[in-house]
């Protein structure tokens, strides 16, 4: 079942970009999916997916992050960390990092790239409550350069509601 996200966000999607149902594309952990419509000969459609947690524990969003990929290498044939950088200041900490994957989609192997961005947003009221949103874009490797500046835009687009 898809999730909600627990703080309320805006944003906006890249032109061409079509939302999507989580459940029905089995992205039960997702709040949120985008497709982009040009799947051409490479047969995987590239997607933007936004989840996001309440998270009480003092794990850094370094931990968080390395959870994700553990997750992916345990989901996948294969999942390793390309890249990672951490931006923002401690209130409002960001890190994103590049995860290269193996896996079997649609009978397929197929390589792929997921640029995932981690934005951290301390609770006003309580800055013990924390929520951690995971911005994502999954594509194959051929794709990425083709998608890459939608999601730059579309990360910047994130606005708390």
């Amino acid at each position: 079942m898809a999730t909600t996200l627990p703080v309320p966000i805006e944003f906006e999607l890249p032109p061409g970009w079509v939302a999507a149902p989580p459940d029905e594309l089995g992205a039960p952990g997702a709040a949120f999916v985008a497709l982009h419509p040009d799947v051409r000969s490479s047969g995987f459609t590239a997607n933007i997916t936004i989840g996001g947690e309440y998270r009480m524990d003092p794990a850094t969003l370094a931990d968080i992050a390395d959870e994700s990929v553990e997750t992916l290498a345990g989901a996948a044939t294969a999942a390793t960390l390309a890249s990672r950088n951490e931006f923002g200041d401690p209130d409002a900490p960001g890190l994103t990092q590049l995860v290269r994957i193996r896996d079997e989609v649609g009978g397929i192997e197929r390589a792929l790239a997921q640029c995932q961005v981690y934005l951290s947003m301390s609770d006003v009221d309580d800055d013990r409550r924390r929520v951690v949103l995971r911005l994502a874009l999954t594509a194959t490797e051929d794709q990425i350069r083709d998608v890459i500046a939608d999601f730059q835009r579309f990360v910047s687009s994130i606005r708390p509601e």
